[in-house]
């Protein structure tokens, strides 16, 4: 599944470190200079799954594959990028075709470091990319209103997409951004074809200096307060420290330098994991002796669906799943001692998979 998550924020906030530090396959040049990331760095980014790593103790596999997702650094944005300033129009075409957002706030103060923007202020850096994005959305949403305006009067259908439309175009022109207005299910269609900027979700990660990295600190305290109604997250986090961690080797020298930081594990994982959750997947795992294996699926998928995923003839021929809760194979050690304990449940097509369940499909080739 290729679900991404595209890394945007003002230029030098520290966005190509924060890839550079997370991505295991790619590696964005991290300058102190404007557009230092011009195409879109795409990197895929193992997910933390300490179920995984238990499920593997227990059945000792010739391989362990976690579940990825794919992490785009997007080249910065200044003011006017809705208008075509400085990288605007490709940052805005590139950020179209991510499923979510981490948005990366200076939340630290160095002169070493340029800023055109003047003091450090993440409110004000958050403001100017939601009001970019929202000019941006405003101007696709006009252009279908313009579109459809005539034939509405007519056409009940339309009609309806049309009043959808209004709704949204006032929201924008007041500031808001379209994943805080309700829309429902059956409204939705009328602004799919739009893929709107500030539908997707959000997840904003404040990067503050070192001192700062476990307790946040003025700056990341602002941002907290800003989003507190937009039902965000902020992931408070040092992007250099992070660098240097992912840097490392030797798993001995990793950990002792997260000791050093009085670090259980790097705040990447942090990341990631919300990352993941914000985009409403779930892992479900395989376990066999050649692979233990992690599986990534949307939230509410039938049982046929995540079949797919390993490969379409499972879903087409699907016929029912071998099913054992994460929690049971743990506490019975095996498939076969769940088998004997009766934790095995044979699920049929209408089945939704739970977050964590150990499945094996049976199917017709």
């Amino acid at each position: 599944m290729a679900l991404q998550a595209g890394v945007v924020g003002l230029p030098n906030v520290g966005k190509s470190t924060l890839f550079n530090a997370v991505s295991n396959s790619a590696k964005a040049q991290a300058s102190n200079y404007r557009f230092c990331t011009i195409e879109p760095n795409v990197g895929l980014v193992d997910v933390p799954d300490e179920r995984l790593n238990k499920l593997a103790e227990l059945v000792k596999p010739d391989r362990v594959v976690p579940t990825q997702i794919e992490i785009v650094d997007i080249a910065g944005l200044v003011k006017g990028a809705s208008k075509g300033e400085g990288l605007g129009n490709k940052f805005l075409a590139n950020i179209r075709e991510v499923d979510a957002i981490i948005h990366v706030i200076r939340c630290f103060e160095d002169e070493n470091i340029l800023r055109d923007e003047g003091p450090i202020n993440p409110v004000g850096d958050k403001e100017i990319i939601d009001t970019e994005l929202q000019l941006k959305d405003l101007d696709s949403v006009e252009k279908k209103i313009s579109r459809i305006e005539k034939q509405a009067r007519n056409d009940q259908k339309l009609k309806a997409e049309y009043d959808v439309l209004v709704r949204c175009k006032a929201h924008l022109e007041q500031g808001k951004s379209i994943r805080t207005l309700e829309i429902t299910k059956e409204e939705r269609p009328a602004i799919a074809d739009l893929f709107l900027l500030t539908e997707k979700p959000v997840l904003y990660v404040a990067n503050v200096d070192e001192p700062s990295m476990h307790t946040g600190n003025k700056f990341s305290a602002l941002l907290q307060e800003s989003v507190k109604n937009e039902n965000a997250e902020v992931i408070i986090m040092s992007n250099s420290i992070e660098a240097q961690i992912s840097e490392m080797e030797d798993p001995a020298d990793k950990q002792m330098f997260m000791e050093e930081y009085k670090m259980t594990e790097p705040a990447l994982n942090r990341l990631i994991r919300s990352t993941y959750k914000l985009l409403k997947l779930y892992t479900y795992f395989t376990a066999g002796v050649q692979e233990v294996r992690a599986w990534t699926i949307q939230e509410g998928w039938k049982a046929p669906q995540a079949a797919s995923v390993i490969h379409t003839d499972f879903e087409k021929g699907f016929i029912k799943a071998e099913v054992i809760s994460y929690s049971d194979y743990v506490q019975y050690g095996s498939e076969a001692a769940c088998r004997d304990a009766g934790r095995l449940r044979i699920e049929g097509k209408e089945y939704i998979v739970k977050d964590g369940d150990v499945m094996h499909f049976r199917f017709n080739v």
